[in-house]
């Protein structure tokens, strides 16, 4: 029986002298970012540059009505400590720059509120320049005008916020998100760009890093429960792990990491160093040579280690390979000069990557999946399909069935069907939710706790699945209350249906689904449940029954081949039409696994299943069997002695079939 569990997650107006992020001299970056804003959807209809020609021509500063400076943009329940004033940089500095010296995950301190993961996405975004210039706007010094523009990925497009310049701030500082630098403000502004999505400042409190760097980036995000699989004490899945967190590192993806606290542990500082309920940026992933001098080449000795950085700007990991531990006396001075080892309390650290998976409980894995057709590297194609649960009243049309715990109404729920034409090909797989975070001032804002169950179908099916045969369950997602549920799998070469649902019936709600695979998967939605009745149906006819044929396997079919080996493949036919199986390499025992489903206008007509020998220069029949397909006959499984065709149909050849055939009147019952 097939139980699903769900669990839940949490993380816890002066001058303004600002640097053009993609420069002149790069008119290649230049073109990119003008690019993509000018495509970007205005988020509330608001156009930066409409908006910013009325300020220059009324020679005044923007001031921005949809998220102006007062208190409810600030908080819903609970307000900031102290007096609050909105600043503009310029009365906050006195040389105010969007950037110092470029762009670091360094810049970055978290302020007072909790939104510490929000500080680590942008960190991971600061090291991937490529990505922050498609985030950032594209200014320079002489037409400041109090407005600034940023790019976010929103449930699948890219939508422009337009913000001003006055950030709040106590006795003069910053009170939230703001660089080391107190004359940089591109995090600043950032931030309030993103609180302007969430409603306020107050609603960014607790969220999923993954979350942020998706709108940043559009990447595909993946959690991992380091504790629930036990990545610590299982030294083949640790080795796995670094070696796809590795690739995704080199390949620009971003990554970040936390641990699971209770909620009087949030924030708390452990012994070692680290601290709970907080959510740290990766820096680095790198195998780091161990040795010094030639000898260290030669031998070529390695330890796989993780740097990250703690959104405070401080407090650091203080065991092993920590700063200032006696490990790093292993690392020749090159090495050391590579990785960039500095003594100083500056949030960044390395661990060795087996106490990482010892110590941290959750990491967010954000893929930038390459859909380039000119790429050194794995190109994937993407279908997204946007949906809904919806309910209805006839279960023909209800979309809201729940999981399988719910079998009587789990087939209720939208349905989308796709191929894997290769004999084994790895499927990414990406459920997400619309980000609620704007409804946390009226009490909700809460994510629903969804995911998505893969089935392997009939190889011809086209119309939508209403009941569970022989059809087999492949996969099923973790069910979770967050944004975005993800599944990697290898799935075999056939025809499949992912079904997206939510932990229980009738919970209506939007999703995004994202499929990926090495080629074309023809994914689509299934929106008929049988075949429609035409004009032309009452002279041709229209399907009297419905019948379902699953091969399960053949034994002792006869050999073929004397020099070779014997490739069986199955083909079944039914009223002028036929759907073949993949073939079977070097056997006389194969197992197919393989079914088809058949919508007859003719239920007089049998149905034939034959096998055949796969062979280069001309195939060989191995036998048939023929099923009259009644709706009388048994609908448990049968051992069928294979037969000759033809005129010699009636006389038996070696070997045995062993299937189950399903026929019913009501073509809306498989």
């Amino acid at each position: 029986m097939l139980i699903v569990a769900c669990r839940q997650r949490l993380v816890g107006c002066g001058s303004m002298h600002m640097l053009q992020v993609c420069g002149t001299a790069d008119r290649f970056s230049t073109s990119l970012c003008h690019t993509m804003f000018s495509s970007a959807v205005p988020y509330k209809n608001q156009h930066y540059s409409e908006l910013k020609k009325a300020c220059i021509k009324d020679k005044k500063l923007f001031e921005d009505s949809e998220f102006p400076a007062i208190n409810s943009s600030l908080f819903f329940r609970r307000s900031p400590p102290g007096r609050v004033e909105w600043k503009r940089p310029g009365e906050i500095s006195k040389s105010p720059h969007l950037f110092v010296e470029g762009i670091s995950a360094h810049d970055l301190n978290q302020g007072s509120v909790g939104n510490c993961w929000f500080v680590a996405a942008c960190s991971c975004l600061a090291l991937k320049e490529n990505l922050w210039k498609k985030v950032m706007g594209q200014y320079t010094p002489e037409d400041y005008a109090g407005i600034f523009h940023f790019q976010f990925w929103l449930f699948g497009e890219w939508v422009d916020v337009v913000v001003d310049d006055r950030l709040p701030t106590v006795n003069g500082e910053l009170i939230y998100c703001h660089s080391k630098d107190n004359n940089e403000f591109w995090s600043a502004l950032l931030e309030k760009a993103y609180a302007k999505l969430a409603g306020c400042y107050e609603s960014l409190e607790g969220g999923s890093t993954g979350d942020a760097v998706v709108d940043f980036t559009g990447a595909v995000a993946e959690a991992i429960d380091l504790e629930a699989e036990a990545f610590h004490s299982d030294q083949k899945k640790q080795d796995e792990l670094f070696t796809d967190l590795l690739k995704v590192y080199d390949r620009g993806g971003l990554i970040s990491c936390s641990i699971k606290a209770k909620a009087h542990e949030i924030e708390l500082k452990m012994g070692n160093g680290l601290v709970k309920g907080h959510a740290y940026s990766v820096t680095a992933v790198k195998n780091v040579r161990l040795g010094h001098g030639l000898l260290a080449y030669f031998k070529n000795e390695t330890i796989p280690m993780i740097r990250m950085r703690n959104p405070w700007g401080k407090t650091e990991w203080n065991g092993a390979w920590s700063d200032t531990s006696e490990e790093w006396s292993k690392v020749g001075d090159t090495e050391r000069g590579n990785l960039g080892i500095t003594v100083a309390d500056d949030g960044e650290f390395w661990m060795v990557f087996s106490d990482w998976c010892k110590y941290f409980t959750d990491v967010d894995v954000c893929r930038l999946i390459n859909t380039s057709v000119i790429s050194i590297h794995k190109r994937w194609h993407e279908v997204v399909h946007f949906g809904s649960w919806t309910k209805n009243a006839d279960p023909l049309l209800n979309r809201c069935g729940g999981c399988y715990n719910h079998k009587l109404t789990f087939l209720q729920n939208p349905q989308y069907l796709f191929d894997v034409t290769k004999e084994v090909d790895q499927v990414l797989l990406s459920l997400q939710q619309k980000d609620m975070k704007i409804n946390r001032k009226y009490g909700q804002g809460e994510n629903q706790t969804v995911g998505f169950s893969i089935i392997k179908v009939e190889t011809n099916r086209k119309y939508r699945l209403h009941d569970i045969v022989t059809q087999q369950f492949v996969a099923t997602s973790t069910y979770i209350n967050a944004r975005t549920v993800f599944m990697r799998v290898n799935l075999q070469q056939g025809r499949y249906i992912v079904m997206p649902t939510s932990f229980k019936p009738l919970t209506l709600t939007d999703y995004m689904l994202r499929l990926f695979t090495d080629v074309d998967s023809g994914c689509r939605e299934l929106m008929d449940d049988k075949p429609k009745v035409r004009c032309w149906s009452s002279f041709v006819g229209y399907p009297q029954v419905v019948s379902h044929i699953y091969v399960h396997a053949a034994q002792g079919l006869e050999n073929q081949d004397k020099t070779g080996g014997n490739y069986p493949y199955v083909i079944i036919y039914c009223e002028g039409k036929s759907v073949e199986s993949p073939v079977k390499k070097d056997t006389l025992e194969p197992e197919f696994a393989f079914s088809a489903v058949f919508y007859r206008k003719h239920p007089r007509k049998p149905i034939t299943v034959q096998i055949w020998n796969s062979n280069a220069v001309k195939d060989q029949f191995m036998g048939q069997v023929m099923l009259t397909g009644s709706v009388k006959d048994t609908t448990e499984a049968q051992v069928l002695r294979l037969r000759k065709q033809g005129s010699q149909m009636a006389e038996e050849m070696p070997g045995y079939i062993s299937l189950k055939i399903v026929t019913v009147t009501q073509l809306t019952a498989i």
